[in-house]
């Protein structure tokens, strides 16, 4: 067998989103999984829409997701003159020819071609055919290049995904494969691109399923192999529509962000569309030691936000607490949070990460505790009562001395609780109230040890 070349082509008229993401890490894990080359290729011959911004923003998706390519990036608009070569020796081979008809002869057949109901395609008026007399070329014109498509049979393939896909070439017309002005066309580039790179298997969306009976005809033409094409099914979005920027469909860039992790992208992004067996949560190895093309779903994905943000904090919580921390930081920073002085960052995140199923709101979670807290008027009348003052009283002289560990400061609380015959929340929400200005947080002896004794008293001083 040959060794497995896969390639992920974007083309740069956007960023790259979740749907280019799968195929991209689809493509990486395939060739992964049989030790084979990974290419990266950006198909920037569409000119007008291709931008250097777009470019770049691929490039960081990839690396945010650990993608990383054998070969590559390869620029299209970089290989004009080896496309240039092929077309001449088509030409000259006779399986492409100069066409031309005009712009206002096009749409002249197309209104009638649908007056008739007929589907609109080139009528194949310049196609050189044993016994057919071609007029001279109009003075004037620069000719367009069009392949000849075959006119009779079949183009079948055995999708990796979808299964045997035929198309009747009599459905197909002479594609254009160089404008006038000689610049190539898509179509005709990625089959070239894809023959001198030896790419053995083209894992791609479905929205290409139309481009390859077009392509495995031009390979054929110029005496390629054929790939094995695989064509993966859309990603649909929580409410089954067509998945949109409301529920996803943004840049890879914009999931770091928001603090999700790369591993927890990585694998909600493999089951989209792909399974092994019921497993739900397994590591980039796990992933690239199962992953075959067999078990890919011809029918469409559908994204799920919760299973996802359930996912990310899975992956939260596996980490260490000093590398959660050095992943919390950046998100704290761009809050404008220092984090030198007040407690330690790793208790702090670690005390939270339960609560939270992202970076940015852990960040948002332990920031009170390295900024000055200043409760509200309404928070403290709700929960600093006369009934309570004297409980918090004995508790802030009892915290000034009692040894600073969680069980000691629990024992404490237990104990004025038990003196002033109080129930939990009757101490515990006014002290949450006044050490951190608001009430829902994890247990409050441990947001007491992790705060220190000093500032606590400070704290307890300054409303009692």
């Amino acid at each position: 067998m040959k060794p497995v070349r896969t390639r992920f082509a974007p083309s740069p008229t956007g960023y790259l989103h979740i749907g280019g993401a799968r195929t991209a890490l689809f493509s990486w894990a395939f060739a992964r999984r049989h030790g084979g080359q990974f290419i990266l290729r950006i198909e920037d011959t569409d000119v007008a829409r291709s931008t250097p911004e777009a470019v770049q923003a691929i490039l960081d998706g990839m690396a945010w997701l650990e993608l990383t390519h054998d070969e590559g990036p390869f620029y299209q608009m970089q290989r004009t003159d080896r496309y240039k070569a092929v077309i001449q020796e088509m030409l000259a081979a006779g399986t492409a020819y100069y066409c031309y008809t005009s712009r206002e002869e096009l749409d002249a057949l197309r209104a009638e071609q649908e007056a008739r109901k007929e589907k609109p395609r080139y009528d194949g008026r310049w196609r050189p055919e044993i016994g057919k007399t071609l007029p001279p070329p109009p003075a004037g014109v620069e000719p367009v290049v069009r392949f000849k498509n075959p006119v009779n049979g079949v183009v079948a393939w055995n999708d990796a995904v979808k299964g045997r896909i035929a198309i009747a070439n009599a459905e197909l017309d002479d594609l254009i494969i160089a404008r006038a002005d000689g610049t190539p066309t898509y179509n005709f580039c990625v089959c070239v691109d894809d023959w001198d790179m030896g790419i053995t298997h083209v894992i791609r969306g479905d929205d290409h399923v139309n481009n390859t009976p077009r392509q495995i005809n031009i390979l054929q033409a110029l005496g390629a192999e054929i790939p094995t094409y695989a064509h993966l099914s859309m990603i649909l979005g929580d409410d089954g529509t067509k998945l949109s920027k409301r529920h996803g469909a943004v840049s890879v860039m914009q999931y770091e962000e928001e603090g999700f992790l790369t591993e927890a992208v990585i694998n909600y992004l493999a089951r989209l569309g792909w399974s092994h067996g019921d497993d739900e949560v397994f590591s980039r190895a796990q992933f690239i030691e199962w992953f075959d093309l067999d078990h890919i779903t011809a029918s469409a994905a559908q994204f799920n936000t919760e299973k996802l943000l359930w996912l990310n904090q899975h992956y939260m919580k596996q980490l260490p607490a000093a590398e959660l921390a050095a992943k919390t930081r950046p998100y704290l920073a761009r809050l404008n949070v220092e984090t030198d002085s007040g407690p330690c960052l790793e208790k702090a995140v670690a005390l939270y990460v339960d609560r939270c199923n992202t970076l940015c709101a852990l960040a948002e979670a332990v920031k009170v505790f390295y900024q000055p807290v200043e409760p509200s008027a309404e928070l403290l009348a709700q929960h600093l009562t006369d009934e309570c003052r004297p409980a918090l009283a004995d508790f802030t002289a009892g915290i000034a001395t009692v040894a600073w560990d969680i069980p000691s400061i629990a024992a404490l609380i237990k104990a004025t609780l038990s003196q002033h015959n109080l129930k939990m929340p009757k101490l515990a929400m006014p002290l949450r109230a006044m050490l951190v200005g608001q009430t829902q947080t994890p247990s409050v002896d441990a947001v007491i040890e992790l705060l220190g004794r000093e500032q606590v008293l400070t704290a307890l001083k300054k409303y009692l």
